[in-house]
């Protein structure tokens, strides 16, 4: 029997959890034909890979982007495939960009996930030839597809193409009969088409972009009750997920939303909320995220947390930070983002700084940053002599100016040339190491695609292999190398219902190579690279190519010793993965 690639000698994990193993694997058709303990034979075999020393292991999968727009521009998607992972999720926080017109999805993802709401409009405007969830599919299928791609329908896209975008951002208004239906359709059609179920979003701190309704929160906030009860039972007549992100000031949508779950007297919801975090501004929040899932799932509930299981460290060009959103001030000079003299003015006005030091000295209460500028490192400045210093030092530098003071007048004589780092949760070790190993915790959450500028996680499932390898190398294991590759693939295409994150004979060819000795500091080294599709924009990535020998998808080698080859993103290697 011959093969289209055979990978020998190596450490071979099937996804499941169970008991990894030294084993030759052939590949014919796209799919594993063969686990063997013996050698295989490698007669008119073309690509024969040894892996002596190496992990075999599923691809992994991203169980939250916003490549929404990058898939149409670049359905290679290099910078997750690189990295190891084989299968991602469109749709997340509401938003997808199956039914919404160009202009209206620009506005919902511009300001939202930091993606240039230019690009966002031009590319549907030039691309967009479906009108339905299965024309979707059609036209994603269509593409020559890196990774496999699978989607959640969003919420607010949804409700936009139903009612429009200004009256879905209206408190006083109310989808009609009729309105309501017809989003109950749309829902039903993407879950004919295999959707893995509904994103929505609570959050408040969410805005929109563009000019019609700019600075309003994302349509599915102004959804009412009976809204929200309709849509959700059809997700759970279906056995599909709801994904949802609840208000961090509100702590009652948290509750409410993890209680839908529950399936006493009724079928159990799946529900994923964003996000388990060990918030720096609440470190007591950490305990509150195993708790509820232990407490939810108990009462027949099929609940999971989201979770990044590395520090959440974010970048900031001046101002432009999401996490500026959930204060006042912050929130007022990001609405003027599009008018640069003018927020130039505001942040140089005394009555408006008052009011930033008002909030920024606001320390209780439910928040995601922690309002701390001591705590926010200088990386880049026009001004050397304050590189390497936090905003909080500056100001004690020059006389004891209030940190807030500081960082303004940096950000009004510098704009977006002062570049700065900080680290907003996930930044004890103990706490990750409980969160990844917690059942009720599912591993991504790595928001590919989004915030540019602002962060790169791409990287994230090779992050938490090597902190598992490192603690069972210290004698200190928190979960076995086997457990930790069956959270980052099959549990969680297990959980949604979908045809990947194994490796076993008769599965998806999706396989990754994996260098354990290159698990190592190069996977938190800072990297930037040009988005040509938009306009050359430098966005954070990862990049530790020694980690990875290779990477397959259906069969293919689409990345060899951690650079992409040239079948990624020419010939279709990926699909959509349809739910159920």
């Amino acid at each position: 029997m011959s093969y289209d690639a055979i990978i020998k000698n190596g450490r071979w994990f099937d996804g499941t959890g169970a008991r990894s193993q030294t084993r030759n694997l052939g590949i014919r058709d796209g799919r594993v034909a063969a686990v063997s303990v013996d050698p295989l034979d490698e007669a008119d075999c073309p690509q024969v890979l040894d892996a002596a020393g190496k992990w075999v292991m599923p691809g992994m999968v991203d169980i939250h982007t916003h490549y929404d727009v990058e898939v149409i521009l670049s359905p290679g998607l290099k910078e997750s495939v690189r990295h190891g992972v084989t299968s991602i999720f469109l749709g997340s926080c509401s938003l997808s960009a199956v039914h919404a017109g160009p202009s209206d999805a620009g506005d919902l993802f511009g300001r939202v996930e930091a993606i240039p709401r230019k690009h966002v409009v031009d590319t549907l405007t030039e691309s967009k030839t479906w009108t339905s969830a299965h024309e979707y599919v059609e036209a994603i299928e269509a593409l020559p597809l890196g990774p496999n791609v699978a989607s959640f329908i969003g919420h607010s896209d949804i409700r936009t193409a139903q009612m429009g975008l200004d009256r879905s951002t209206r408190k006083d208004v109310k989808p009609t009969p009729a309105e309501l239906d017809a989003m109950a359709a749309k829902l039903e059609e993407a879950l004919d088409a295999g959707f893995i179920g509904m994103s929505s979003q609570e959050l408040l701190f969410d805005k929109l972009d563009g000019e019609v309704c700019r600075s309003r929160t994302l349509p599915s906030t102004y959804s009412t009750r009976q809204e929200r009860r309709r849509l959700t039972a059809i997700l759970r007549r279906r056995g599909r997920a709801l994904q949802a992100g609840p208000d961090v000031g509100r702590p009652q949508s948290m509750v409410a939303l993890a209680l839908s779950s529950v399936g006493l007297f009724r079928r159990p919801l799946k529900v994923s909320l964003l996000s388990a975090a060990d918030v720096k501004a609440i470190p007591a929040v950490a305990h509150v995220f195993p708790a509820m899932a232990r407490v939810v799932n108990g009462l027949r509930g099929n609940f999971r947390w989201q979770h990044l299981p590395v520090p959440f460290e974010v970048y900031s060009d001046g101002i432009d930070l999401p996490v500026f959103e959930e204060f006042g001030s912050g929130a007022a000079a990001l609405d003027l983002s599009n008018q640069l003299e003018a927020r130039s003015a505001l942040l140089a006005d005394e009555a408006y700084r008052r009011r930033f030091r008002k909030d920024y000295d606001k320390k209780y209460g439910p928040r995601v940053w922690h309002r701390d500028f001591f705590d926010a490192e200088i990386v880049e400045c026009p001004d050397d002599s304050v590189i390497g210093k936090t905003f909080g030092q500056v100001g004690v530098e020059r006389g004891g100016v209030h940190p807030v003071d500081a960082f303004l007048d940096l950000v009004v004589e510098y704009g977006t040339k002062v570049r700065w780092r900080t680290t907003i949760s996930n930044h004890r070790p103990e706490v990750l190491n409980k969160f990844a190993s917690d059942p009720g915790v599912q591993l991504g959450f790595s928001d590919a695609g989004a915030h540019l500028r602002n962060m790169a996680f791409y990287n994230f499932g090779l992050r938490l292999l090597r902190r598992v390898r490192d603690a069972e190398q210290a004698g200190t294991p928190f979960m076995s190398t086997e457990q930790a590759v069956h959270r980052l693939t099959g549990e969680l295409a297990d959980w949604y219902g979908l045809d990947a994150g194994h490796l076993r004979e008769g599965d998806r060819a999706d396989v990754v190579v994996l260098d354990p000795e290159h698990l190592d500091a190069s996977l938190d080294a800072y990297a930037e690279c040009p988005v040509p599709e938009y306009d050359g924009l430098s966005r954070m990535v990862n990049r530790n190519d020694d980690a990875v020998t290779a990477v397959f998808v259906g069969g293919e080698c689409v990345v060899r010793d951690g650079r992409p080859t040239p079948v990624l993103g020419t010939k279709r290697t990926g699909r959509f993965l349809r739910a159920g």
